[in-house]
This record gives C-alpha cells, sequence and structure tokens, in this order.
C-alpha cells in the first residue's frame, strides 16, 4: 500500500493511498490547486475520494473534485451537511461494504461533533493489505483483525492540554470540545492495543493538533507500545 501526506492538520486534511491499481482520495480539505501539486497534476488518475465528515479541513475542496470529473463518498448525514447533490455524490452507510475498483471499503461510525462521521476500512484485493483510516475521533468502539497499516488521528495529550489551560492559552471551551470530539494520545494508545497489531507495517499518526501535542513524543510513545514503525504526517 502506497500512502502519500498530502496534508495533516486542523488546517487542512488530504492523503492518496494506492495499491498499484486503484488510486483514493482520503479527504480532501485543502485547495484543488493544492491537490493538483501534491498529486503531480495528476488528478486524472483517481479513483475515487472518501470524506469523513463535513468540516472544511476535511472536505474544502468537494465541490472542485466533483467537478474535476470524481466520484465522492460520504455519509447521507455529511452529504446533507455540504448541500452536494449529483451523479458523482456517492452516499455511503456505516458498515454496509462497498468497492472502488480492487478496494474493498466498509464505512464504521465514529464519534465527532459533525452530522454521521464516518471512518474507513479498506482492503485491496490485489494485495490483501487492509488500512484503517480514522480521524476526528474521540474513540472507537470496533476492534479490527489483520490490519497491515493503520492511519489513525492523535490530535493531543491529556497533560499538555491542561498544562495550556492552566497557562490560559486554550479556552475552557475548546477544551471540552477537544475532549468530546478527538483522539486523545491515552486514547489511541488503548485503542491500538485493543486490536490485533501482527500484520501492522506501519502507523501513521495524523491530525496533530498545533499546541497541544509533542510529535517526538508520540512517535516514540506508541513505537514502545506497538513494536510497529510509526510516522507522523
Amino acid at each position: 500500500m502506497d500512502i502519500k501526506v498530502l496534508a495533516s492538520s486542523s488546517s487542512g486534511n488530504c492523503y492518496r493511498i494506492s495499491d498499484g491499481h486503484t488510486v483514493l482520495l482520503l479527504e480532501c480539505g485543502i485547495s484543488i490547486q493544492r491537490i493538483r501539486e501534491g498529486l503531480g497534476f495528476r488528478l486524472s488518475e483517481i479513483d475515487g475520494c472518501l470524506i469523513s465528515h463535513s468540516h472544511k479541513d476535511h472536505c474544502k475542496a468537494v465541490g472542485d473534485v466533483i467537478k474535476a470529473g470524481i466520484d465522492i463518498y460520504l455519509s447521507q448525514g455529511t452529504k446533507a451537511a455540504l448541500g452536494v447533490e449529483g451523479h458523482r455524490v456517492k452516499a455511503v452507510k456505516a458498515l454496509e461494504q462497498f468497492s472502488i475498483g480492487t478496494f474493498t471499503i466498509l464505512p464504521f461510525d465514529t464519534q465527532h461533533d459533525a452530522q454521521e462521521p464516518l471512518g474507513y476500512l479498506i482492503y485491496s484485493k490485489v494485495t490483501g493489505e487492509k488500512l484503517l483510516f480514522a480521524t476526528d475521533t474521540y474513540y472507537i468502539k470496533y476492534k479490527f483483525q489483520g490490519l497491515t497499516h493503520i492511519m489513525v488521528e492523535c490530535n493531543y495529550a491529556s497533560d499538555i492540554l491542561y498544562d495550556n489551560i492552566t497557562k490560559g492559552l486554550v479556552p475552557e471551551g475548546l477544551k471540552n470540545r477537544l475532549l468530546k470530539s478527538h483522539f486523545s494520545l491515552d486514547n489511541v494508545k488503548n485503542f491500538l492495543l485493543a486490536n490485533d497489531l501482527s500484520k501492522v507495517k506501519g502507523v501513521y499518526l495524523m491530525h496533530l493538533s498545533s499546541g497541544n501535542s509533542d510529535a517526538g513524543r508520540f512517535k516514540r510513545e506508541i513505537q514502545e507500545i506497538t513494536g510497529r514503525q510509526v510516522f507522523i504526517c
């Protein structure tokens, strides 16, 4: 599985994955120009775009992606929130499998302050690899077997967050939103340890907070508990 990070932060998220036969975008939360540049101006190679939810940093370019002739896949709640229509707009449901080219995809519900957010379990019928993509959720209630790649949000560490609150750097309202909408380092650890990591080749930590995270620490601690290679997106 080839994974390329075009953007990963609160200001925009977009990723390209390929099994050598089918190419997908995961999110389109940056401008279409940045997407084109990130793809080496090969936008026509994209077979579909999966969108997790309706917040702008995950779907900013949705209209332009549709105009480019790319099918988008998203929940009915996200579709309604974005107000997008047309034959390129494919509403999918949690726990109802569908296919794009050589990928079989299982959406699942996540926990975030948006309408019907989704994560995606993506299986390549060509390589046998299985990728988990989950962002903007404060926990995941499912367990997964046979994963080979994990792309998961690791937004903040509780001790850094509370230290910033004490210093007056984070408003109380933002703290409450983070706690109920984003994945903390401790919750990511618990999630990873609850799952089958025996085949995992790499863990990709996404969507780190600019002020409430520590990339070096996150990478080190996740590598220590999983024994797997960790990449910071």
